[in-house]
């Protein structure tokens, strides 16, 4: 009997393009698993707190909760998030990312934050990948990319070499037709600036990162709080 070929030993991940709201949900899902694991899974509250933030986020959203759980509906359906029963009968959320994707922790990191602004410089998604799991540099992200575009995962949007424009690979037809037309347009050169204006600097996408780390652990605090509440509360009934 021949043996078994290394496509046929491990099953192509069950990944699919995903509408917007699906892809902010499961990158804020993936984020706060990282970056604030003391609270996840993630309750409904929050999960809608964190899809709305204003920072890290593009397009900055205000979802409802209802439009989120009928989200949650759909990625449970495909086997990308899972329901649990938390204390006090409250359900949290939790993704199954790595096996959906088949992808390692620092791929994960890459992609959620993909998932979270979408298309992006290298040097930007090096920035923020890295508030996730350590990525010293551009050069250290690249075999990741590498990796994720091996995997149909990532996709270029414009030549390689400084200004190198990537995105994740799980627009529906559409929406990627789109995406890539916009780019095309720039041809291999980056868009001019006006005279006055700044680049992004590898500083401000440092600032950027910091600034996100405050706001998590603001809703952490907050969800903590929260929590205590709860608990309080039910020592409260218990001695009436």
């Amino acid at each position: 009997m021949n043996e078994p070929t290394q496509n046929e030993s491990k099953p192509k991940p069950p990944w699919q393009p995903l509408a917007l709201i699906e892809r902010r949900v499961l990158g804020v899902l993936v984020e706060k698993a990282k970056t604030t694991p003391d609270v996840y899974p993630l309750s409904l509250n929050s999960l809608t707190a964190g899809c709305n933030q204003k920072n890290n986020r593009d397009p900055v959203m205000q979802l409802t909760e209802d439009a989120v759980a009928e989200s949650l509906a759909r990625l449970r359906a495909l086997g990308a998030a899972e329901e649990l029963q938390g204390s006090g009968r409250v359900s949290r959320f939790r993704h199954h990312m790595y096996e959906w994707l088949g992808v390692e922790k620092v791929e994960l990191a890459v992609m959620a934050e993909l998932l979270l602004r979408g298309a992006q410089t290298e040097g930007e998604l090096r920035g923020r990948a890295a508030r996730m799991e350590p990525i010293s540099d551009v050069y250290a992200l690249k075999p990741i990319l590498a990796s994720l575009s091996q995997k149909g995962l990532v996709i270029s949007l414009t030549s390689e070499g400084r200004g190198h424009v990537v995105s994740h690979a799980l627009y529906p037809a559409s929406e990627l037709e789109t995406l890539r037309s916009q780019y095309e347009s720039l041809g291999s050169r980056e868009p001019s600036a006006p005279a006055n204006s700044v680049p992004v600097s590898q500083r401000a996408t440092e600032f950027e990162a910091l600034r996100s780390e405050l706001d998590e652990t603001r809703a952490q605090v907050t969800q903590l709080r929260r929590d205590f509440d709860e608990l309080a509360g039910k020592f409260h009934r218990s001695d009436e």
